[in-house]
């Protein structure tokens, strides 16, 4: 290549004024003004102006005039200062322009089916469709450039502290105990399947038991799960294990990784970062991943509900339910009627069967369910949320799952509709002592709340059997602004332990033997204390770039429908390659053989 650049489209400055320089990138915009053509040269480090001037070279100038948006061409010239009034403050190389002297066209472009900019409005579909285009726009180049910063800023922190870089097996066994498993058949096992690895779990682990005592992995992971849009089907995690370490020094480890991170994105943030207990999160803001940066905490009035007349109130209560309520301060003039009945319908998405409320004014509560509540009552479930005039009250009755799911939702929706969240600040915290357990009423059998390798903490040991619902786990959230962005947990260490959860869990010896054989073997030849957590590196770039999508945090993603309209993967595949891995697709439209 003749003109190989000597700079970047994002390095000159006035500095430079009068040196010779070649520039390679693609044209984003030309602009014929009369004699002199302007044209915006781009790469990924920023735009430099060049001009044609045909006093000056009419040859280029003349070819100059073949120029399209999005032709890849490499020129050199002499770097000049701009007119004075002219300079671009918004552009790094806004004092200069190159004066072009020779010209190449390396790729004409044809025309193109998006805009490459950001101002652009472009359709989910047609960015996604056209991902080598919406990749060049400015805007995705950062993300992606922040991300790389974000991975190597980790690598970095993990290096200094004596952790190894150890790849773990993309091709693995299914141990389905979670999310769904992609699978891959084998085709020198006809029948038999791998599974792409929903995360490292148990190799970490084996990994610590083997004497590596610090780990990390920068690590793609798999779940054949329905989406949403800050989930993908294949996503990567900063995977994090250690031997011979408690909670505190996990957490500790994990807080200094984060500073370095959020600095990255000129945010400052000091440890400790707060810690809550999984209930009160749940008692306060119906989930354990609350956004803490406002208030709209939820109070329990079931007792008070109880006595009252109202039958959804009390039946509720009867049938083992709860009764809590939401008070919005001071909202009644930015709440509507029909923004009322909104919310109401909204409620049914979590499967409550309605939403009550009360607007408090002057000496008085309106209310559809005024009229079942006596006055005193009344007066006390007002003292008990604080309610006073000018507030809007808002109660759901039912089980304690619906309960949470709605009032946890609709905090959220209430803090976005009132403007309740403050730009700019940035809340992180542990979430702490999970339940080990929850029941799960379709498989009528206990479900580890994390996954089967949690450690309980020693004071609920002896009496997991007898009361697994109270038993507490060793385990660590980490949130921020109201999303998990990590979670981990200090893992079973002992192999009677690991029998006695496979048991709690409904999984015999033999089960347990035929999906983690491999990890009961390691625990029963020594097997250290240890512990570690993963976190999201999508969403970690998504909430720091201020971004609506985890798509736009990663290159190549796929659909709500787990597709890739860019490859048109999944596609079909040939019989022969169907009969190669002994595989026979009922209904299939598999390519025939060719």
């Amino acid at each position: 290549m003749k003109l190989k650049r000597t700079h970047t489209c994002g390095q000159l400055r006035k500095e430079d004024v009068g040196s010779t320089i070649q520039l390679n990138g693609w044209v984003n915009t030309c602009r014929d003004h009369g004699d002199l053509t302007f044209v915006d040269l781009r790469d990924r480090y920023g735009i430099t102006q060049i001009i044609f001037n045909p006093d000056h070279n009419q040859e280029v100038h003349t070819s100059a005039k073949e120029l399209r948006s999005e032709f890849v061409i490499a020129i050199r010239g002499t770097v000049g200062p701009r007119l004075q009034g002219k300079e671009n403050p918004d552009l790094a190389t806004g004092e200069i322009e190159v004066l072009v002297d020779e010209l190449a066209i390396l790729s004409k472009a044809d025309v193109l089916p998006m805009e490459v900019a950001d101002h652009a409005e472009i359709s989910t579909e047609v960015r996604l469709k056209n991902r080598h285009l919406d990749l060049r726009r400015p805007k995705m180049q950062q993300n992606l450039m922040f991300r790389h910063k974000i991975v190597q800023t980790t690598r970095e922190y993990f290096n200094r502290h004596n952790f190894l870089d150890i790849e773990t097996p993309m091709l693995t066994k299914s141990t389905p105990e979670g999310a769904r498993d992609f699978l891959v058949p084998s085709r020198l096992s006809p029948g038999e399947f791998f599974a792409l690895p929903q995360s490292p779990q148990l190799f970490k682990q084996v990994l610590m038991c083997s004497g590596y005592d610090r780990y990390y992995q920068i690590v793609k992971c798999f779940r054949d799960e329905d989406l949403r849009a800050d989930r993908q089907p294949e996503f990567t995690q900063v995977d994090v294990e250690m031997a011979f370490v408690d909670q505190d020094d996990i957490i500790e480890c994990m807080e200094g990784l984060i500073i370095e991170i959020m600095a990255l994105a000129g945010i400052e943030v000091k440890p400790p970062f707060p810690r809550f207990s999984f209930q009160d999160c749940m008692d306060k803001y119906g989930k354990d991943a609350p956004d803490l940066r406002f208030g709209l905490e939820i109070k329990d009035v079931s007792d008070l509900a109880a006595q009252t007349d109202f039958k959804v109130f009390s039946g509720a209560i009867e049938s083992g339910g709860q009764v809590r309520a939401i008070n919005a301060k001071g909202a009644s003039e930015n709440i509507a009627r029909r923004q009322l009945d909104r919310y109401s319908e909204y409620v049914k998405e979590f499967g409550a069967k309605g939403l009550a409320w009360m607007r408090v004014e002057d000496g008085k509560v309106n209310s559809p369910i005024a009229k079942f509540l006596e006055e005193d009552l009344l007066n006390r479930m007002l003292e008990r949320v604080n309610g006073e005039a000018g507030d809007v009250i808002f109660l759901v009755a039912d089980q304690r799952k619906v309960v949470d799911q709605t009032l946890g939702n609709l905090r959220l929706t209430l803090a976005k509709d009132l403007d309740l969240i403050p730009e700019n600040e940035w809340n992180l915290s542990w979430v702490v002592d999970f339940p080990m357990v929850e029941w799960d009423e379709d498989e009528q059998r206990y479900v580890a709340l994390h996954h089967p390798f949690t450690a309980p903490k020693p004071e609920y040991a002896d009496s997991l059997e007898e009361n697994p619902k109270a038993a507490i786990a060793i385990a660590h959230d980490l949130i921020l602004n109201g999303n998990e962005i990590g979670g981990g947990s200090i893992r079973i260490h002992d192999q009677g332990m690991q029998k006695q959860i496979f048991r709690l869990l409904g999984i015999t010896e033999e089960e347990a033997e035929l999906k983690f054989g491999f990890l009961l073997a390691a625990l029963r030849h020594g097997a250290p204390p240890h512990g570690g957590i993963a976190l999201g590196l999508d969403r970690i770039v998504m909430l720091l770039r201020g971004l609506e999508s985890i798509r736009d945090s990663i290159a190549f993603p796929k659909t709500q429908k787990g597709t890739c309209l860019f490859t048109l993967a999944p596609s079909p595949v040939s019989d022969r390659q169907l009969r190669e891995v002994s595989i026979q697709v009922v209904g299939s439209a598999a390519k025939k053989d060719s």
